[in-house]
């Protein structure tokens, strides 16, 4: 049984590298990009929109529709 629960303790661990090797290897790049005034600003844009949106779709995934 001790055997299990060491197995089942490295999958947390696994997730969180293979999150923080993804974030890596996608910021890496972008962040190089930042030197251009205009490629960060356009960056920026991006990433504020893209939050926006994903919180447009959040909400109307949570929130329910009258009369329906």
């Amino acid at each position: 049984m001790r055997d299990f629960f060491v197995n089942v303790t490295r999958y947390p661990r696994y997730l969180i590298a293979l999150g923080l090797g993804v974030a890596d290897s996608v910021f890496a790049p972008l962040l190089a990009r930042t030197s251009n005034p205009v490629t960060a600003i356009a960056l920026v844009g991006a990433v504020v929109s893209g939050g926006i949106s994903l919180a447009f779709v959040l909400h109307a995934m949570v929130t329910p529709v009258p009369g329906a």
